[in-house]
């Protein structure tokens, strides 16, 4: 299933994450802050040059949690193991911090008006938790339009006053040409940051012109990870203002809804994940054209599960202030593992499957699943 995809430039980025190429001739090595875009986690070139030898660098941010789902830190290059298309790479650790650019995309529809106020409260702290100082955010809503409510800045009050201007509209919920956009937005950012989108919204789409498949495609292309706040179908349905048009919801829990599997038994995410050897993320946009019978996951899970994110619930603003905090916690303490792939792996050109473990006991890993490469035409 790997499609050979010519690449120019692509930027990537986190947990179950980021590929990064640099040039690393010594005059193109940043050596400090003012040279840091040479190096940005969520760029991907074609590779730099040492004499004649292509340089091909692969950088993954990747989280580590124990067992009761506590952020794990102390960790080094020697306690990983991670293998490039089923080939085991020599790992190192990049240090240097990476500023953070993030589209916050907010469904704001008639189904969510009743949450809108408590979304309207997070912006400053997004900005101490997540952004810092050096971090900017854009914000977007949407339902059946999309809507820029505030451009790149790094001031919170300019975050805080853009999640303010956010407003109930129609009944449809634009998601998947609501995060496409977010995906442009970010691609236009300086490679030398780290691009992040998180999404405040109910996992389903109505309306949208584009299909998740496309969506996920552009953000692998792009180095964007995805994140996102689910709002609960069952509190949106219950709240939500009665209109006579409105057609019934699913109250179902996400995830609860599973199709029946070829050979007959309940398809779950862990047998999906386990069929799809282990989440190899060209297998679920070729569901999307080709499987029946099969568990299709909905756009957030899609989303977040493939560009290495992370999903989070929201039914209060209790809960909504924990996921802020912690998605701050995990951006800020992953790890950025780097390597340099062997040059027989450099050499096959298409989607290279990422596969990161821990060298100890109890400890569960996050990092996405792989990058898009167009390789360098032939093996050593």
């Amino acid at each position: 299933m790997r499609n050979a995809r010519a690449l120019t430039a692509f930027s990537l980025a986190a947990l179950l994450a980021a590929t990064v190429t640099w040039k690393l001739s010594a005059q193109d090595k940043p050596q400090d802050k003012d040279n840091a875009s040479a190096s940005a986690p969520g760029k991907e070139d074609v590779g730099g040059r040492i004499g004649s030898v292509t340089t091909h660098i692969v950088t993954t941010p990747v989280t580590v949690t124990d067992r009761s789902g506590n952020i794990v830190n102390g960790l080094g290059p020697k306690d990983f193991r991670l293998t490039d298309n089923g080939q085991l790479q020599k790992v190192d650790q990049d240090v240097a911090i990476y500023p953070i650019s993030m589209v916050i995309a907010v469904q704001a529809n008639a189904e969510v008006q009743k949450m809108l106020p408590a979304i309207q409260k997070v912006g400053s702290a997004i900005s101490a938790q997540i952004l810092g100082d050096d971090g900017e955010a854009a914000v977007i809503e949407f339902d059946h339009r999309i809507q820029n409510l505030g451009d790149f800045s790094s001031d919170p009050e300019k975050l805080s006053a853009a999640l303010k201007k956010l407003k109930p509209g129609s009944g449809s919920s634009r998601l998947n040409d609501a995060t496409i956009e977010s995906i442009n937005l970010l691609k236009r950012r300086p490679d030398n940051r780290r691009k992040i989108l998180l999404l405040i919204a109910e996992s389903r789409d109505n309306g949208s012109e584009l299909k998740a498949r496309e969506v996920l495609s552009a953000a692998e292309f792009a180095g964007v990870v995805i994140y996102a706040i689910d709002i609960s179908k069952f509190v949106a349905s219950v709240t939500a203002p009665p209109s006579a048009n409105r057609s019934v919801l699913d109250t179902r829990p996400p995830g609860a809804v599973y199709a029946q599997g070829p050979m007959g038994g309940v398809q779950t995410p862990t047998t999906i994940s386990q069929n799809n050897m282990g989440n190899w993320a060209p297998v679920i946009k070729d569901i999307y054209d080709l499987a029946k019978g099969i568990f299709v996951p909905p756009p957030l899970e899609v989303y977040t599960t493939y560009s290495g994110g992370r999903q989070y619930a929201f039914k209060s603003q209790r809960e909504l202030d924990q996921a802020v905090s912690d998605l701050g916690q995990e951006l800020h303490s992953q790890y950025l593992l780097t390597y340099i792939p062997d040059k027989d792996v450099q050499s096959e050109a298409g989607y290279h499957n990422i596969v990161v473990q821990v060298l100890k006991p109890d400890m569960k890993v996050r990092a996405r699943d792989g990058y898009y490469w167009a390789g360098t035409g032939k093996a050593p």
